[in-house]
């Protein structure tokens, strides 16, 4: 579905990585798909373009992904 180096638009309302929670107001952080870390379901490892209290990288369903 998404292709590695691929830039796209991620919807980290309500997830928690690590020790950071990420608010109702997270809903469009831009970032690039790493790779595919699982088929079913589907997810995906994604650098994000700005750290967020240290956190530069997440791992998410499609489902939060928009290309």
């Amino acid at each position: 579905m998404f292709r590695p180096g691929q830039t796209v638009r991620v919807n980290l309302a309500g997830m928690r990585v690590g020790t950071v929670v990420f608010h109702a107001a997270v809903t469009d952080a831009l970032g690039t798909i790493v790779r595919q870390t699982s088929e079913d379901p589907p997810r995906y490892l994604v650098r994000l373009l700005f750290s967020f209290k240290g956190v530069n990288e997440v791992e998410v369903s499609a489902d939060r992904i928009k290309g």
